[in-house]
């Protein structure tokens, strides 16, 4: 406890800019919920921008309620 799991559209990230993001996610989790490092688990998860409604928007968004602690506030395209 706690898992982060990170929907994203597809992004080629260089080994030393995943171990960035890790660190840095894993930082600001441990400082709000005071737990440890090795507490945290975190995992990215491509979605192509072509799924992003059906596989992100609809089972993850829509609905959530006091889970969503910031919704979006996606662009016009």
């Amino acid at each position: 406890m706690p898992h982060i799991d990170l929907s994203h559209f597809p992004a080629e990230l260089t080994e030393e800019q995943r171990g960035r993001l890790a660190s840095d996610l894993t930082a600001v989790i441990v400082a709000h919920f005071g737990t440890y490092e090795g507490a945290v688990s975190i995992a990215l998860r491509p979605v192509p921008p072509e799924a992003w409604d059906e596989q992100v928007v609809d089972p993850l968004i829509t609905g959530r309620g006091p889970h969503l602690i910031k919704p979006p506030a996606y662009r016009p395209a």
